[in-house]
């Protein structure tokens, strides 16, 4: 996609809910049912957003254990596991769950991308007791880990 149809800085406040090349073009009042309709889809959109930022920060947490303990980034009886269930559910929900099943993967690739990420900093940090801190969108900074703490642990610097 292009750069034009993501701005960079977009807030919250600048979306337009009434926003449509139909105005105009229909009828006050299925405009009106219109953006009624899509009012509902605009808070579903959202709470997609919210709930997807928690699943990531669960990761994250996963992501990390798995570093500590060497453990590999996929875990392909787990995502089976998964898959299978989240079909199950979309076909509960009257979701095409094939439709599941991709979004999933999209996640799952996602999930396995940040926690090679993660497994890599964190073998970084043993081999030169460097901690880079990583932000997965890539707006993270690097700062240095002191391992000789008078306590033993390890601190930013």
């Amino acid at each position: 996609m292009t750069e034009s149809s993501h701005p960079q800085h977009l807030s919250v406040e600048d979306f337009d809910p009434a926003a449509s090349s139909l105005t105009g073009a229909v009828d006050p009042a299925v405009m009106a049912e219109l953006l009624s309709i899509r009012s509902s889809i605009d808070n579903f959109d959202a709470t997609l957003v919210y709930l997807l930022a928690e699943r990531f920060k669960a990761t994250q947490r996963v992501g990390i254990l798995k570093a500590a303990h060497q453990l590999p980034a996929a875990d392909p009886n787990r995502e089976k596991a998964q898959i299978h269930r989240l079909r199950a559910l979309a076909e509960s929900a009257n979701l095409d769950p094939a439709f599941a099943e991709k979004f999933l993967n999209f996640i799952i690739s996602e999930v396995i991308h940040h926690h090679q990420a993660i497994s890599q900093s964190h073998s970084a940090v043993a081999a030169t007791g460097v901690v880079p801190v990583v932000s997965l969108d890539g707006q993270g900074f690097v700062a240095h880990a002191d391992t000789d703490t008078d306590d033993g642990g390890t601190a930013l610097k």
